[in-house]
């Protein structure tokens, strides 16, 4: 189904034009040597070496490489030439200390046993459960911080909250850049997340990815599902797809055989899909790559479009499993529609933004994942929409999804 609207059409011409003229480069390697971004022993932490960094709140692992020439460390857009890990705490506190949003997230380095010490004695601490969120295009370090401690405050997840940063530009025009390095951090991620679903004192996993981070994410779980040394990574059981920018053909494909396969939903694994009909982002990404994304509702097939359109019914299409008996409870799939509630200047960060989508996300987070109040059934048996609110009724989306930093 086409539907482009003015504003799309105007920023995918930009796109083109930038291109046709130029605009669009390479990356600069930067005007210093990686290697001396690096050479400060607080870029180059010894495996074993202790962890000072037990103050900040948040866990991170990251594939860009650090710049730790001045006080502060620095995550940068370029890869990094080894995997890293550190604690960062809330950008948000720093700012009400600072009175500045221009600071840089407070982030420490740590060897990586230390690393995975400190993680499993918090989780020891907090019944075995994890949350780990992978950000999108464009995100850089602040932001998917500051994202990370929101998911945090909103859901009052009790467990350590990890941070997976994966080399993105920052910038709209970059997002062949950005897809790139997503592809080239594959091994990397599924790597981790490898070794986070075999430790023993891992009882559950909340995977959380937004926009391109999606195509993380599958891919890594399959790759878990398929490697792991028990063939049972059922604790990888709760997750969430916000806004996802992956080829909705290509996902069920590639869950149908194996990632939600009847033996996981039987233990407990779920995958939760927050798409929108008010998304630009996955618009403009539909164009870029010739079919719907899975976070957008769009229909491919003209003709299914009008056959929904004749019973009285959106003109929206979702991801569906083949031969599959489609009730989130056997299939192991529930979509929210969050259209009627789309909020930000191009409705991709629903599950952030707006307050009706954010209640929801973190109800699901917490556990409720097929059935959740306030949603509203559709013709799909495992697809939900959220109701827009009675008109003239506006509750504060950014006091409820953003929560206070007392909370």
């Amino acid at each position: 189904m086409t539907r482009a609207g003015p504003p799309r059409l105007r920023l995918l011409g930009l796109g083109l034009a930038l291109l046709a003229t130029g605009c669009i480069s390479p990356v600069d390697y930067g005007d210093v040597r990686h290697s001396e971004l690096v050479a400060d022993p607080r870029c180059d932490v010894a495996p074993a070496t202790g962890n000072a960094t037990s103050s900040h709140r948040y866990f991170v692992v990251t594939s860009r490489l650090p710049d730790c020439r001045g006080s502060d460390i620095l995550l940068t857009r370029h890869r990094g030439d080894r995997m890293r890990y550190g604690r960062f705490a809330d950008p948000r506190e720093t700012e009400a200390e600072t009175g500045s949003d221009k600071s840089p997230v407070p982030l420490s380095l740590s060897g990586e046993q230390q690393w995975w010490t400190d993680l499993s004695r918090i989780m020891d601490n907090r019944e075995g459960r994890a949350l780990v969120y992978v950000h999108g295009f464009r995100d850089n370090f602040r932001i998917s911080s500051e994202d990370t401690a929101q998911i945090a405050r909103l859901t009052g997840f009790t467990g350590p909250v990890i941070q997976y940063s994966w080399p993105t530009q920052g910038e709209l025009l970059k997002y062949v850049v950005d897809e790139t390095n997503m592809y080239w951090d594959e091994r990397n991620f599924r790597r981790f997340l490898m070794k986070l679903a075999e430790q023993p004192w891992t009882r559950e996993i909340v995977l959380i990815s937004h926009s391109l981070g999606a195509r993380l994410v599958i891919p890594a779980v399959e790759y878990v599902d398929r490697n792991s040394a028990s063939r049972d990574s059922s604790n990888i059981s709760n997750i969430i797809l916000a806004s996802p920018d992956i080829d909705r053909q290509f996902f069920e494909r590639e869950i149908a055989a194996e990632t939600l396969a009847g033996r996981r939903i039987k233990t407990g694994r779920r995958i939760t899909v927050y798409t929108s009909a008010e998304d630009r982002a996955l618009d403009l990404s539909y164009r870029i790559h010739g079919y719907p994304r899975l976070g957008s509702p769009d229909c491919f097939d003209p003709f299914r479009a009008a056959a929904l359109e004749e019973k009285g019914l959106p003109a929206r299409c979702y991801a569906v499993l083949p031969g599959a008996d489609m009730m989130p409870a056997k299939s192991g799939l529930t979509v929210i529609d969050t259209s009627a509630v789309s909020k930000g200047a191009n409705g991709h960060s629903d599950f952030l933004r707006s307050a009706t989508a954010c209640l929801d996300f973190a109800a699901v987070v917490n556990g409720e994942r097929e059935r959740r109040a306030g949603r509203e059934a559709t013709h799909l048996p495992h697809v939900f929409t959220l109701p827009a609110l009675p008109k003239g009724e506006e509750p504060d989306h950014p006091l409820i999804c953003r929560r206070t930093l007392l909370q």
